[in-house]
């Protein structure tokens, strides 16, 4: 493939890392192009977000130059420059610092998962200081962000994760409790919230996990990211949601992105 040509407002990146997940085989399978509309030009270059310096800017990039470290995102608006390239363009706008506690190979798998975790903790769920929050799927992508920026919110986290390595990692990050998803948890949740918890952000699915979310209170509150299969099943007096559309990404609020980008320089976020 040729390195791609700058627009006016686009950096050339020359990529260090590459962020992978269920989104970008989505798009191998035409899934992008079915949520736009659009008929698929090939070559199509795959990868949805990465990590690397800036090596050229178009004429009208203002907020970086040559050998900026940078992160970002490629959501189905440029096909032709994904991140599973040497060379990719983007426009500046979907761009951001590479924080300087962060690695390329880091950064490279932040954006999307830092992104769904911190929307879904803080907008979403809402959560509040000493509030008891279940992350079901704790020490995945998602989870094992949502965990550090759930403490540093303030919550009581019990961590549901997969397998030994799993649950120490969650520990490691710092959750109060961590448990194995695949055994019995029932009476360590009920020793942690004998009331009931006060939110769960969840993202894995299936019997395990609903039989878990029995235990949110009445009034509770759980949130997962769209496109969860099996999706959770809560009673009527929990509230459900689900969020981060591909529209969501599409119109990407760039504000979170800069308090994800502020929170890992300032609270030694860890990327793994």
């Amino acid at each position: 493939m040729p390195v791609p040509e700058l627009k006016p407002d686009q950096i050339l990146i020359k990529v260090e890392a590459a962020g992978i997940g269920n989104w970008d085989i989505g798009d191998r399978e035409g899934m992008v192009a079915n949520m736009y509309g659009f008929k698929p030009l090939f070559p199509w270059v795959l990868g949805s977000e990465g990590a690397g310096k800036v090596v050229a800017v178009g004429e009208k990039v203002r907020r970086f130059h040559e050998g900026d470290s940078v992160y970002g995102i490629n959501w189905g608006t440029n096909p032709k420059a994904g991140f599973f390239a040497e060379y990719t363009a983007l426009n500046e706008k979907w761009a951001s610092p590479i924080p300087s506690r962060l690695t390329a190979k880091q950064a490279g798998a932040l954006m999307i998962d830092g992104a769904t975790a911190l929307r879904g903790l803080s907008e979403i769920l809402e959560m509040k200081p000493n509030e008891k929050l279940m992350i079901f799927g704790a020490s995945g992508g998602i989870g094992h962000l949502a965990i550090q920026l759930a403490v540093r919110m303030g919550a009581r986290v019990f961590a549901v994760a997969s397998g030994e390595v799993g649950v120490e990692l969650s520990k490691r990050l710092g959750a109060e409790i961590a448990v194995e998803g695949h055994g019995e948890i029932t009476n360590s949740v009920r020793e942690f919230a004998p009331d009931g918890f006060d939110a769960a952000l969840v993202t894995v699915g299936g019997e395990v996990v609903d039989r878990a979310l029995t235990n949110v209170r009445d009034g509770g509150r759980v949130a997962h990211p769209f496109g969860l299969r099996p999706a959770p099943d809560v009673r009527s007096t929990v509230r459900l949601h689900s969020y981060n559309d591909g529209k969501f990404w599409h119109t990407l609020d760039h504000s979170l992105i800069d308090r994800l980008t502020g929170l890992s320089k300032q609270a030694h976020l860890k990327c793994i």
